[in-house]
């Protein structure tokens, strides 16, 4: 039997960090254990389950002598904020009477929702539960992921898919999930699909690069379009320099006639009159037969 470990459990406290961050004494330990899973509990089916929905991802705890810090990241946060913050405000008072104590709540924008595993394996849940194709539904979150920069991406649905009778498992697989690398930056997540005929879990793996390359790799994909250059540019040749002819040369087919500003300063003792009319009469095309340019 293969054994498995949580990428998010294997990596806490060596290259993540807790999701509740306080210390306290035996005696209230459970206590405060309890008080950050009803927070998160609250959070997520006030913010998940119901709609207009928030795209919460992660919530932070971080307890102070006095005060409970609540952080949530979320893909949306309009809608956690509300118009003029009053969703914010109402949750703290929620929050308040849950655990008793001052809560101050903080909302983090999640900048590419396609490389949150939480989010991605929500949003398969929910197309599942509407009867999407999921073969379909998985093929194009693993592309949108690996579109927004992801290095790989795994996806495993497993139940009745498709209301079958017998239950299986599919999965789908683009890059590289390196999940013995603690150096690796591997988000992980699941979720469970209530569908009419069972409910179907979601796993989803999201390889974003080691520590510390992958905000370089955002960077980069957010970087302006290179502007468009010619052909000689392009391949490293430089801009040809444009060359000045002297009077009466003919260029590309076409006569050169310097101006009468530009006669003058080179100071030209040619005679006027017929000499320099022979020197300019040009054959004219086939089509303007005849015609003589001056």
């Amino acid at each position: 039997m293969g054994q498995k470990v949580s990428p998010i459990g294997f990596r806490t406290g060596i290259t993540l960090g807790w999701k509740s961050t306080w210390f306290a004494p035996k005696a209230d330990y459970g206590k405060f254990l309890v008080e950050d899973q009803k927070i998160r509990r609250y959070v997520d089916t006030k913010f998940n389950r119901n709609l207009p929905k928030g795209a919460v991802a992660k919530i932070e705890v971080i307890r102070t002598r006095n005060e409970v810090k609540v952080t949530l990241h979320s893909g949306r946060p309009g809608v956690v904020i509300g118009p003029r913050g009053g969703e914010v405000d109402r949750l703290r008072e929620e929050l308040e009477d849950i655990t008793g104590r001052k809560v101050a709540v903080n909302v983090i924008e999640i900048k590419e929702p396609d490389l949150n595993a939480t989010l991605v394996a929500e949003s398969i849940a929910e197309q599942l539960s509407k009867r999407a194709s999921f073969r379909r539904t998985m093929k194009q979150y693993c592309e949108s992921a690996m579109n927004a920069g992801a290095k790989g991406v795994k996806i495993i649905c497993s139940g009745r898919l498709a209301g079958s009778e017998m239950a299986r498992r599919e999965t789908q697989k683009l890059g590289s999930i390196p999940l013995h690398t603690l150096d690796a930056n591997v988000d992980y997540a699941v979720a469970t699909s209530r569908t009419t005929y069972g409910a179907i879990g979601v796993k989803v793996w999201v390889y974003k690069g080691k520590f510390g390359e992958e905000v370089e790799l955002g960077t980069r994909r957010r970087a302006g379009m290179p502007r468009r250059t010619g052909p000689a540019r392009r391949h490293g040749r430089p801009k040809a320099a444009t060359v000045r002819k002297s009077k009466g040369t003919i260029e590309n087919n076409s006569v050169v006639v310097p101006t009468e500003a530009g006669a003058a300063e080179q100071g030209s003792t040619k005679e006027s009159g017929s000499a320099v009319d022979s020197e300019l009469k040009v054959k004219a095309p086939p089509s303007q037969k005849g015609k003589t340019t001056d």
